[in-house]
């Protein structure tokens, strides 16, 4: 795993840090769009991880792309009109796709800015918990150009229609508190407390069966496109599979027994 994205593992949590301070963690060249995608594959193939916490190094979450990049039409920014088009299904693009299709919860731990694409990449998240200092943006507008990877479908399905087009429109920065009250984020705390909090809510997750994380996801996800009968339908196979899981059968014996769970993920 490369430096720009470090990836550190506690039990079944795993931790994900955008390590690139200096650069406010910027989401604009190869390095850290592989390191994305390399890290979604090893954890959907890592049967031990059940919750990700993501987050930024320094003061940023995420400032997006680099902007001097853009000026000097270098990087993902180069090229022709049909070059820029395939950089951007080739390179940010793929953040999303393997981001989002991750089959554990994912928290995104806001430590500061989250602006355009860094935004963006908060909101792919399931559940996002703010510092105090966290600062949010659909920025695009202002620079003249639109949310090129995918923010315009994940934002309006985090926050209101409403909400997700003044954003959009306006590219304005909003504080935690109205994240808050908006309900883009679930918490705010202190600077200091982030990743505390980040790490108390992943490990209530975490102490659940592991099947039944990974399956309740799917069916989250599947839900946001399917039609109820066929939600349904879906819902009924996973539970009759999860009935006949070990890990359900220790939930029922830990549930009459009154004590916590042990569970395998078998």
């Amino acid at each position: 795993m490369t430096d720009a994205l470090i990836y550190e593992q506690d039990e079944g949590i795993v931790t994900l840090t955008i390590n690139r301070p200096e650069e406010r963690n910027a989401l604009s060249d190869d390095i850290i769009f592989d390191a994305f995608l390399g890290a979604a594959n090893r954890i959907n193939k890592d049967n031990t991880v059940r919750c990700v916490i993501l987050t930024g190094a320094g003061k940023a979450f995420s400032a997006g792309g680099n902007v001097k990049n853009m000026r000097d039409k270098e990087g993902l920014f180069a090229g022709s009109p049909t070059e820029i088009r395939e950089s951007y299904r080739q390179g940010i693009q793929k953040i999303p796709l393997a981001f989002y299709n991750l089959d554990v919860p994912t928290i995104a731990a806001v430590n500061g800015a989250a602006v355009g694409a860094g935004f963006d990449l908060a909101c792919m998240c399931d559940m996002r918990i703010a510092a105090s200092s966290a600062r949010f943006a659909e920025s695009f507008v202002r620079l003249g150009i639109i949310p090129g990877d995918g923010g315009a479908w994940f934002l309006p399905r985090t926050i209101s229609r409403s909400r997700a087009a003044e954003m959009t429109f306006t590219g304005e920065m909003i504080d935690a508190e109205t994240a808050l009250e908006w309900g883009l984020v679930s918490r705010v705390v202190p600077n200091e407390e982030l990743m505390d909090a980040a790490r108390d809510l992943a490990k209530r997750i975490a102490v659940n069966p592991p099947h039944s994380l990974r399956m309740a996801k799917k069916l989250m996800r599947e839900g946001e496109h399917m039609r109820l009968d066929s939600l349904l339908e879906m819902s009924a196979a996973f539970q009759a599979l999860s009935h006949h899981t070990k890990d359900h059968a220790e939930a029922i014996e830990a549930f009459f027994e009154k004590r916590d769970g042990n569970f395998k993920g078998e």
